[in-house]
């Protein structure tokens, strides 16, 4: 690399004191030296980050970058290929044989006739909250709850499975375990999955796993196809639940705009989408040498493609900085682009619409119980960005 190459030798791990929703300091900077800068992944191998705006658009739209896993150049040694199901990290065709099944399923439409049925489970917790009182911490009594009930309704997980399902993604999407703990809760949760799917094909019922049994998809595909949309409709909406919590609460005259007006919520949402990106980064190896910003990706070379910077883009957003939920974010890349574009991106919008708007009504007095500098954060290695905890508090009636 030329010396007029900006470079970043670690990707960093954390957050600016007082700044918990912003980027970590050294992402910024490299974003002010340009879109893309050099980069030295963990095991040595050279790559680039990405965090400008249209440029990472113009990556993930493009098939000349591959979402494969084995081709992961990041490690000194391979990585084997995505188990059967994990379509995240496939290509097409790969990755549409999977997709395809689900897509109808996941529809605008399908999704608002959830709305009633997520009401009533934002409901049910608030009343929990409101019946053991202040404080309490609202990870674990509101924001992780609403989208582990959902998304095990959905795909039909029975009830009395669900608080074990929960613990288990906690372990291996929360950065914070052993390499052996993370492989127990991996193994383990497959281990209920490969169960779950027998019983379903033994026993259909109303949910989507039933219903693609009907599928040319084996029963290894159905598990690792479980596992994507079990842990990507969990861990993504809970964070965005509680951390947006956070910054609502760290912006009190944002909070007082939307409380006044319901018809701000659908663009809150958007912005706090913008605003938060806790899913932070992706990656994608180059297939043939291809040209971005005047610097050649060499074929086989990976990108690492940092979500919350390319939010943040001035070219993009003015004054990206602020959270001003009057602002039109749509086009953010909070859920990605392309093909791999989320999936379950019009669920986790209606959960948020509901969830958000149902707390600030039921408490109006909501507000934090400890110093906002003594919220826990989840590090920088978590997949999913987000709080530990959040302890609130509210006037009893």
């Amino acid at each position: 690399m030329s010396e007029s190459v900006h470079t970043v030798t670690t990707l960093p791990t954390g957050r600016r004191a007082g700044c918990p929703f912003d980027p970590p300091a050294e992402l910024l900077d490299a974003h002010r030296h340009g879109p893309i800068s050099g980069y030295t992944h963990p095991g040595g191998k050279p790559g680039w980050l990405i965090t400008g705006y249209d440029m990472m658009r113009s990556v993930l739209a493009d098939p000349r970058f591959s979402s494969r896993k084995d081709l992961m150049n990041v490690v000194d040694f391979e990585l084997p290929p995505a188990p059967p199901g994990e379509f995240l990290l496939m290509d097409d065709p790969e990755h549409s044989r999977y997709r395809k099944p689900l897509v109808g399923r996941f529809t605008v439409r399908r999704m608002r006739m959830l709305t009633e049925r997520i009401e009533q489970i934002t409901a049910d917790r608030l009343d929990a909250m409101e019946a053991a009182g202040p404080p309490t911490d609202l990870v674990t009594a509101f924001a992780k709850p609403i989208p582990t009930i959902v998304i095990c309704e959905i795909l039909g997980v029975p009830y009395e499975d669900r608080a074990s399902f929960q613990e288990q993604i906690d372990a291996f999407m929360g950065g914070e375990v052993s390499d052996e703990e993370l492989v127990a809760a991996y193994t383990a949760t497959q281990e209920y999955l490969a169960q779950l799917v027998a019983a379903k094909r033994a026993h259909p019922t109303d949910d989507i796993l039933s219903e693609l049994t009907d599928s040319d998809l084996t029963d290894e595909e159905l598990r690792g196809v479980s596992l994507i949309l079990l842990a990507a409709g969990f861990d993504t909406t809970a964070n965005m639940l509680s951390l947006g919590t956070f910054a609502l609460l760290q912006h009190p005259e944002q909070l007082a705009a939307l409380r006044a007006d319901p018809a701000l919520t659908d663009g809150a949402v958007e912005e706090l989408l913008r605003y938060l990106s806790v899913a932070k980064t992706f990656h994608r190896t180059a297939l043939e040498d291809v040209e971005l910003g005047g610097r050649t990706i060499k074929a086989g070379t990976t990108v690492v493609l940092s979500y919350n910077t390319a939010n943040r883009d001035p070219e993009r957003f003015t004054d990206p900085h602020a959270l001003d939920i009057r602002r039109r974010a749509t086009g953010h890349l909070a859920f990605g682009h392309g093909i791999h574009q989320c999936l379950g991106q019009q669920l986790a919008r209606v959960e948020m619409r509901v969830a958000f708007r149902a707390l600030i009504d039921r408490f109006p007095t909501l507000r934090l119980a400890v110093p906002a500098a003594e919220v826990a954060l989840r590090p920088e290695t978590a997949d999913i960005f987000g709080v530990k905890s959040l302890p609130v508090a509210w006037d009893a009636k």
